[in-house]
């Protein structure tokens, strides 16, 4: 491939990532990481400027439009610097090292565009910052007179560097050392610990843990809904916690968070009311937070308080991925772009000229569907329409009233409003189809797919949807075949072809989904997929010093720092989600490897645990797994009451049952033989490594879900 750069276009035109794609045109002689980049830093002896973003990234472009677009600033760049653009998707495992290394230099958080100096030997970070302007503003110094005061200190000041190395190499040691397996007995101090962090935490006005900006944080909310059912089974329900979780839920949902006409939620919020976010929506939000708002609803739905909130939220996100964010093969996509036009949240927001005449015309065509001007004005008044504009001179949809508040004030049937505001949501979304869409990011990750696969199938269960469910099982069929070779998954696909070798977080992930996909539908080929996988990763991943799991496998390329890391971030843990699938898989398959794995993990993870709780919360959900083992009930039903056994089933919110229905005309695996089919249906219930004489009717399997089912009886 020749080197030589023709008047626009950089060596980028060569990837398939569509965020470094985005850059191919920029006058920066951008290069991708590769072996070749990296050697050319080593023979001109230039530092190299590292700049990771995404293609969903507002920062990003901004800084993209403002220096990397501009020919001085790139003249500059490309005189002193060997210049390397990551996509922190493709390369979690450079994001993730470099963002430790901003952290620890700078003692302030990253985020993105990230972007670090590195030596041109060692790749060691010079300097760290984020989004740089093009003038001096913020306090930030200016992009131009920045990188080049770096390449001064490059070249007066390489003993000061070499003592900034070492001390970050020797950091990296001490943190792989705090791994150490402590020689204790697993227990709930740390689980009992982050409760309380959590409900310090809890925003009781508005939901959520943090103050601005405010993240969804899944990995919380599902804690404490865990902890809220582990509490009512020892009868002293913790209604405080899943208060914490449910008014979380309601306030997302309700507030301009979600997307109201499309469905889907945004990355993040900009204030504390959940009103203006970041407008991309990005996959691995959305499988966890459907998985959420669907047990949410399963728990509350038999209670006073039932509100379809919770049910339309989960349905409207799952349509939204499967219209929106599922290839034609079966993929999902990665994320959909905040800017559209040049202007971020221009597809979203309303003119107030715009709305009003899009109202009216429904009003004027509407016999059938009974919209009167009262629904209307009773819409303005949920959404805030009739208040100042919420957002740069335009209205984004936000729920100021709650529609029950509503329905109850102006003695109206709930239903019947409900209905009316679903019409005129469809309206608006309708309209707002024909402008000009945001980009979607159409490249296929494993680990986020492995997420909305987990999401799609738990929401298919409990809201009785089987699209769903059909939704994730051509994702799950999808990777099988495009990213499954020869034993070794690949992380990212796109353009036909599978790129980069799988991280942990890529296996983890999936098996975690695939878990509850064979919940809601039994396939011996994706179930022995999930021990390959299992397997594998065991093989490739897991530190057999001290335990856990390393986020880049035994044959990946050498980097400054090789991460194994605990505490979770805007995805949880690939420790804790590989330590909570390989508990339930090993108790499922009778694997005892899979069950030591995943106890080694937690051991190698407590000091990081006992830290900080709070940032743990996925791995707590695996050690409260750990020490009491969830119920494994396998039911071998007959075709005459398959689908009456498996309905009973999908009734009930069962946090710490796995239920799987295989028919039994089916051949079972090995590790599942001891569950022979009988004449009538049968279901084999385990706990731990005890399992009981079989169930044989269908009211004593409704007797025991009953038993064993969680929900909100007010």
């Amino acid at each position: 491939m020749s080197t030589h750069h023709n008047n626009n276009k950089n060596l980028l035109i060569y990837e398939s990532s569509p965020y470094l794609l985005q850059h191919a045109d920029n006058p920066v002689h951008w290069q991708a990481w590769s072996q070749s980049s990296l050697d050319q830093a080593k023979q001109t002896n230039k530092p190299i400027l590292l700049s990771v973003g995404y293609s969903a990234c507002h920062w990003c472009h901004v800084m993209a439009h403002e220096s990397f677009e501009d020919q001085q600033t790139a003249d500059i760049m490309n005189e002193l610097f060997i210049n390397i653009k990551v996509d922190k998707e493709e390369r979690p495992d450079l994001d993730k090292i470099y963002q430790n290394a901003h952290s620890m230099l700078t003692e302030k958080p990253g985020g993105w565009p990230l972007t670090v100096f590195l030596t041109p030997d060692t790749h060691m970070p010079i300097y760290a910052g984020t989004y740089f302007p093009k003038q001096t503003k913020h306090g930030l110094p200016a992009f131009t007179s920045l990188i080049t005061q770096i390449s001064e200190i490059w070249k007066l000041r390489q003993t000061d560097i070499q003592q900034q190395s070492e001390a970050l190499q020797s950091s990296y040691q001490r943190i792989y050392e705090t791994s150490r397996p402590a020689d204790t007995t697993l227990n709930r101090i740390a689980i009992d610990i982050a409760r309380n962090q959590i409900e310090k935490q809890f925003d009781s006005k508005n939901g959520g843990f943090s103050g601005t900006p405010k993240f969804p944080h899944p990995s919380i909310i599902e804690f404490a809904l865990k902890h809220w059912a582990q509490t009512k089974k020892s009868s002293q329900p913790d209604q405080r916690i899943l208060h914490s979780a449910l008014f979380s839920l309601e306030k997302m949902a309700d507030g301009g968070l979600f997307d109201h006409l499309g469905g889907g939620f945004c990355r993040y919020s900009t204030d504390e009311l959940w009103m203006i976010p970041h407008f991309e929506k990005m996959l691995y939000d959305n499988g966890p937070l459907l998985s959420l708002y669907s047990q949410a609803w399963k728990i509350q739905e038999s209670s006073a308080k039932a509100d379809l909130l919770f049910h339309d939220a989960a349905c409207e996100t799952a349509n939204w991925a499967i219209h929106e964010m599922q290839s034609v093969d079966g993929g999902y996509y990665s994320a959909q772009d905040a800017d559209s036009e040049g202007h971020e949240g221009k597809y979203f927001v309303w003119q107030q000229a715009e709305l009003n005449d899009v109202l009216d015309a429904l009003v004027k065509n509407s016999t059938h569907d009974n919209i009167t001007t009262e629904s209307i004005r009773l819409f303005k008044l949920r959404f805030g329409l009739d208040l100042e504009e919420n957002f740069e001179g335009a209205w984004h949809l936000h729920g100021y009233v709650q529609e029950s508040t509503l329905a109850k004030k102006h003695q109206l049937d709930p239903d019947a409003l409900h209905q009316q505001f679903k019409l005129i949501r469809e309206h608006l979304f309708k309209h707002r189809e024909k402008r000009i869409h945001p980009d979607t990011d159409t490249k296929v990750l494993c680990a986020w797919n492995g997420l909305m696969i987990h999401g799609m199938s738990i929401a298919g269960r409990l809201l009785k949807k089987q699209d769903y469910i059909v939704s994730a099982n051509k994702a799950a069929y999808f990777i099988k075949k495009h990213c499954w070779k020869n034993n070794q998954l690949f992380a990212s696909y796109k353009n036909s072809s599978p790129t980069l070798n799988a991280y942990l977080d890529d296996y983890a992930f999936l098996i975690y989904g695939l878990l509850e996909l064979l919940q809601s539908q039994w396939d011996n080929e994706l179930y022995n997929w999930t021990l390959e996988l299992a397997d594998q990763l065991l093989l490739d991943f897991e530190d057999a010093d001290y335990g856990g799991f390393y986020f880049t496998s035994h044959q990946h390329e050498t980097l400054i720092q090789r991460l194994k890391s605990f505490s979770d971030d805007a995805i949880p843990s690939g420790n804790a989600i590989a330590a909570y699938a390989l508990n339930r898989l090993g108790y499922l398959s009778g694997d005892q490897r899979y069950l030591d794995a995943a106890e080694n993990a937690l051991k190698s993870a407590w000091k990081s645990i006992n830290d900080t709780p709070i940032s743990h919360c996925a791995l707590l959900n695996a050690l409260n797994e750990n020490l009491s083992p969830p119920d494994i009930l396998i039911l071998r039903t007959q075709a005459d009451d398959h689908e009456h056994w498996q309905n009973c089933t999908q009734q009930h919110y069962l946090p710490f049952t796995l239920v799987y229905t295989i028919p039994a005309d089916q051949q079972t695996h090995p590790s599942l033989s001891d569950k022979v089919a009988g004449d009538s249906s049968l279901a084999y219930i385990c706990n731990g490594h005890q399992c009981q004489k079989p169930l044989e009717s269908l009211s004593e399997l409704e007797k025991h879900l009953r038993n064993n089912s969680y929900r909100v009886l007010e």
